[in-house]
């Protein structure tokens, strides 16, 4: 499926982040436990990302930090990673992780992805991920942000939960319980990438787990972009 295919919604519900910050703080000490049936998604967003050693690699929304050693293993000691988590409770686990595990390349920033002062202001880095980042992706301040971050040709790759079709209403059924966990606003569940569309031309989309999970990939272009 092609972004391009997709129309986006005029007008943009801003995400609870007062709840979302709530649903994570409840989530922070059991997260990692929960999150063990998706890990074959993560390594696949990962791998989507098609990092080299030496780059630099954003996780958006990094939570307790599962994804950082796997970004940190492919940039290697050379490369350098950059996690933010809005949750201060998830973004202290993400650092007592990288304090064990002794990454000296991986950095957790505890912040709003919008707020300037988060990132070096010289940051171009060579990839994005928004693993399972729903909220995040829901901000055009956010996404705007992010963006500024990334160098040209830049990779981003976002993986979540979506709405499966309509007939398959005991998947969908599963996705509202897991989503209602998770998520403030559902009503972007259609289209949770749709906002990524206007920032990367070359969007593509796919549907696995009979639809209720996406991979949205796609490339920052050389010209700038600004969405409307």
């Amino acid at each position: 499926m092609s972004a391009a295919d997709a129309s986006s919604p005029s007008v943009e519900a801003a995400p609870d982040l007062a709840r979302a910050q709530s649903l994570y703080r409840q989530r922070a000490a059991g997260y990692d436990a929960e999150l063990v049936p998706f890990e074959p998604l993560r390594r696949q967003a990962v791998d989507l990302l098609d990092l080299r050693p030496g780059q630099q690699v954003l996780d958006l929304g990094c939570g307790t930090g599962l994804s950082l050693p796997l970004l940190a293993e492919k940039v290697g000691l050379t490369g350098r990673v950059w996690g933010l988590e809005p949750c201060p409770e998830m973004a202290r686990r993400a650092r007592q992780r990288c304090a064990q595990a002794g990454w000296p390349q991986v950095q957790v920033c505890q912040g709003d992805a919008r707020a300037a002062t988060v990132w070096p202001k010289d940051l171009q880095a060579d990839a994005a991920l928004f693993q399972f980042s729903h909220d995040i992706l829901q901000q055009p301040e956010a996404l705007a942000a992010v963006m500024a971050r990334l160098r040209p040709g830049a990779t981003v790759v976002s993986c979540g939960l979506e709405w499966a079709p309509a007939w398959a209403w005991t998947v969908n059924a599963w996705v509202l319980s897991a989503a209602l966990y998770s998520v403030t606003d559902l009503r972007q569940m259609h289209q949770p990438w749709h906002l990524l569309a206007d920032w990367l031309p070359d969007l593509q989309v796919h549907s696995t787990w009979m639809g209720c999970i996406y991979f949205a990939v796609g490339h920052v272009p050389d010209a700038p972009v600004s969405p409307v």
